[in-house]
């Protein structure tokens, strides 16, 4: 295993000068979010890398292959990545079976659990990623997984960040069928979800328009057969955010023009009548959890009620 501390050596081509070798230490694992790929796992290293030196390989003193040298943060020192062996190992055998790499495919949409989502959704900070979409006949769906579910473990592996699942998932076959453990309403629930293969679609962008006044420093408007054709969005039915406020909590959450609201409060809402009769059960002082769709992607965001 590989741990924080050891020494490595970096082997490439920097610069055109053949077979350099540096050595350093591994200054972290599990680095994610650093924006190269959807599914990031590297190894962070002091071990000199420059141009040249992605592709090459990433030892460890007993001489093996640990990673491959991808990349560095320019104009900092001493802050190089490299992609774990075993998850290279992975990708090359698919290269070499199939010709091309296929990665499992859950069909769901997710985001992080920020401190006020996770009071509301009964969990603490961390634990697990919250699922705000789930595409219809895709394998989550199909095994019963839906918006509003905390996802905790696959397999027995902890989910503590989207990222996280995206590689735990992308890592299985199409077909493989793991055991996820899921957080409904405060009540857990373990699900065995059949995987398919994973595919690109596109998202259609939409934009706004109209008039009528709710609190939270929004202006809503029923979203018609109408107009859900005009602005291109799948929906035919919720509330259409067509004004927010500047300066207001909707806008500080980053709501704008052309969000379409389905839920208040886990409560579906499809006209403003609806939402109006969620948003006067919220007395003053509480947090308003609501489910948004944007470009046909939704996202959860809470808002504290404001007279």
């Amino acid at each position: 295993a590989v741990r924080v501390g050891q020494w490595v050596l970096a082997v490439g081509n920097p610069f055109g000068l053949d077979r350099t070798v540096t050595l350093g230490v591994v200054s972290g694992i599990g680095r994610e979010n650093i924006n190269l790929s959807r599914y990031e796992n590297f190894i962070q290293t002091d071990a000199s890398i420059n141009p040249g030196n992605s592709g090459g390989p990433l030892f460890n003193l007993r001489g093996e292959v640990i990673g491959i040298n991808t990349a560095i943060i320019n104009f900092a020192q001493g802050i190089g990545f490299a992609i774990p062996s075993n998850m290279t190992k992975q990708v090359i055998q698919q290269l070499i079976a199939r010709g091309k790499v296929v990665r499992g495919w859950l069909g769901v949409g997710i985001q992080p659990l920020t401190p006020e989502l996770a009071k509301k959704f009964g969990v603490t900070e961390g634990e697990g990623v919250l699922v705000n979409e789930v595409f219809e006949k895709d394998p989550a769906a199909e095994a019963g997984i839906k918006p509003g579910d905390i996802i905790l473990t696959i397999d027995g592996s902890v989910v503590d960040s989207p990222n996280k699942l995206s590689r735990l998932i992308g890592a299985l076959p199409p077909g493989a069928a793991p055991k996820i453990e899921v957080v409904r309403d405060f009540t857990r629930h373990i699900l065995t979800v059949p995987l398919s293969e994973r595919r690109d679609t596109a998202v259609v962008a939409s934009l706004p328009q109209s008039r009528t006044e709710v609190k939270l420093g929004l202006d809503l408007q029923d979203l018609s057969a109408g107009l859900a054709e005009k602005f291109k969005l799948r929906e035919t039915r919720g509330v259409l955010i067509t004004k927010v406020d500047p300066g207001s909590l909707a806008h500080a959450e980053g709501l704008r023009e052309g969000d379409l609201i389905k839920e208040v409060n886990r409560a579906d809402v499809a006209t403003v009548g609806e939402f109006t009769s969620a948003i006067a059960k919220v007395r003053r002082g509480d947090t308003v959890l609501l489910r948004v769709l944007r470009e046909n992607r939704a996202f959860y965001v809470v808002l504290k009620s404001t007279d």
